[in-house]
């Protein structure tokens, strides 16, 4: 993977996430095949959108407590076109949920990793 300067501290967690994956796959390339196709095939688009399915993840990882995962949803919410409304309500449910931590998570690293990424998209 070639290194490119992040331009912000969202894009600079995902290329880390996505470095780590590779060292990983390099390391174990079977199980991070299966991996792999197990995570594609529960985001493919069926019954639930992939919109719907990004929302749900990224209430999953806001609950527990993962930030790569919350910077990953984020992103995956934004490029399957949700709004900021809906990523706005998906967070209130799980703070009904998760209470302080999720919504801590939600009112800093989610804000902030959307602002970044849809600067990215401009």
């Amino acid at each position: 993977m070639e290194y490119q300067e992040p331009n912000n501290s969202i894009e600079e967690a995902l290329y880390q996430y996505k470095a780590g994956l590779g060292t990983f796959t390099q390391k174990m390339p079977q199980l991070a095949q299966r991996y792999n196709e197990f995570t594609e095939e529960c985001f493919r688009e069926g019954t639930l959108s992939k919109k719907d399915k990004q929302l749900i993840a990224l209430g999953i990882s806001l609950y527990s407590q993962d930030e790569y995962c919350i910077i990953y949803h984020v992103k995956g919410c934004i490029d399957e076109g949700a709004s900021e409304e809906e990523i706005m309500e998906t967070i209130g449910v799980t703070a009904a949920f998760g209470g302080g931590a999720a919504m801590s998570q939600a009112v800093t690293l989610v804000q902030d990793a959307m602002s970044e990424l849809n600067q990215l998209k401009q």
